[in-house]
């Protein structure tokens, strides 16, 4: 087989080539760079058609919601069939099915045809589809990337994520403002990209065959994920916190886009001052591979909760819609890292024969309450306000953090930067299931 589009491999002279001299990594990286810039259009065009047509946070949260619960029906699915089927296909059918959603979006806005029930069974096929590839994203980085270099290349990866967002977010609003089915299009034409870039990929992502011809089911593969993770206590207790920590910030995320609303900011100053607090994400994705080696990870959770709950607290009282955005600038220094240290750490000790079903049944229970999160924003809007609302979270975020000083299971993080692998269930015939 040809050497071409492998990973970089280690160096015993020296440190590792750099991963942007591997074709297969920068055709990955590049396609789906395009589709989260696309995204990141319609992410911030999403709430801002419902907010600016109805003026209603409780509606705005039922797309959000529409989507994360889409998500969530289908992600043990996909880790389940990443684990058997080709990832490859997953990575190219997957992103085409979400492109054909958002460019009927874009022609029911077009048509003035967008009424809120179209847009919520858009944002659940959006997210049905979305949770398909989740379980082979992953799986198929670890194969494209050395291990030594998964800290650096989801720093990487989330820097990407961010810039995207940096650049989509303000863009969004003013093409918004300007046409409104425009985010949406562009959308569904960057989906496009991402899908060629997985379709170019030389190397192969895997399963193995050995690995992928089983005598279980899905059901059964399904299940022996679920048992590994609940059988090693950091992966349990990662999956319960972050389950609560991203439905609380679910939630600030609408009220962000509603606090800068509330205080005067219009459609392309929520999109300047989204990109304003991105900027502290992108500076903590550049740092976050450097802090994952010299930092105890233990700190680094500390940090991104506490300056999480500060945040929380600073945003409620700011009168300016610039101030909220510097104040959650500096949250997203600690809060990308703590992602970086999380994700480079599970990736790192699960097995690749596990490794579609561990990383769906972790996105899956951290989503299982996520869904939620546009839906308690929009009530306790409606109850306490939009700076009541926000305010209000500092209570569930303090309990969090303060739940991370009381757990044993993050000791074994101390172990993570070594080579090691967390034990690997047995996996059950069917005549023992």
């Amino acid at each position: 087989m040809s050497d071409r589009g492998r990973a970089p491999e280690p160096s015993e002279d020296g440190p590792l080539p750099s991963l942007w001299r591997s074709p297969d990594y920068v055709g990955w990286w590049t396609g789906n760079t395009v589709s989260a810039v696309g995204t990141s259009l319609s992410a911030i065009a999403f709430p801002l058609l419902v907010l600016y047509t109805t003026g209603s946070v409780a509606r705005a949260g039922m797309i959000g919601a529409a989507n994360l619960a889409g998500m969530l029906i289908t992600t043990l699915l996909g880790g389940a069939l990443a684990d058997r089927v080709s990832r490859k296909a997953i990575l190219v059918l997957s992103p085409l099915v979400q492109g054909a959603v958002l460019a009927a979006v874009a022609t029911a806005v077009a048509t003035d045809r967008a009424s809120l029930p179209l847009l919520v069974a858009a944002a659940l096929a959006g997210g049905l589809s979305a949770g398909v590839v989740t379980g082979a994203e992953m799986s198929a980085l670890r194969r494209i990337v050395p291990k030594e270099q998964l800290p650096v290349a989801t720093g990487q990866m989330m820097g990407r994520d961010l810039g995207a967002d940096l650049i989509g977010a303000p863009l969004g609003g003013v093409l918004f403002a300007v046409t409104r089915w425009f985010p949406f299009a562009a959308d569904a034409v960057s989906f496009v990209f991402a899908a060629v870039g997985a379709l170019l990929i030389r190397r192969p992502l895997g399963p193995d065959r050995s690995a992928a011809v089983r005598r279980n089911s899905v059901t059964q593969d399904i299940a022996a994920g679920i048992r590994f993770v609940r059988e090693q206590p950091f992966l349990r207790f990662t999956v319960i916190w972050g389950a609560l920590l991203n439905t609380v910030t679910e939630a600030f995320t609408l009220l962000f886009i509603a606090l800068i609303r509330y205080r005067g900011g219009g459609p392309a100053q929520v999109g300047l001052i989204s990109s304003l607090a991105l900027l502290g994400g992108l500076v903590g994705a550049v740092i976050g591979p450097s802090v994952a080696r010299r930092v105890r990870p233990q700190r680094v959770l500390y940090a991104a909760a506490w300056a999480f709950a500060a945040t929380l607290a600073a945003c409620a009282f700011v009168p300016r819609p610039w101030q909220i955005g510097a104040v959650v600038t500096v949250a997203m220094l600690t809060m990308v890292p703590l992602n970086v240290v999380l994700q480079a750490a599970v990736v790192r000790v699960v097995p690749d024969e596990f490794s579609g079903r561990v990383a769906a049944v972790g996105r899956f229970g951290t989503m299982a309450l996520q869904w939620t999160g546009p839906l308690v924003a929009g009530l306790l809007a409606s109850l306490f306000g939009v700076p009541g609302a926000v305010l209000s979270l500092l209570v569930p975020v303090a309990l969090l953090a303060l739940a991370l000083h009381a757990t044993r299971s993050l000791d074994a993080m101390d172990v993570l930067t070594d080579d090691v692998r967390v034990t690997s269930p047995k996996e059950k015939a069917p005549t023992e299931a």
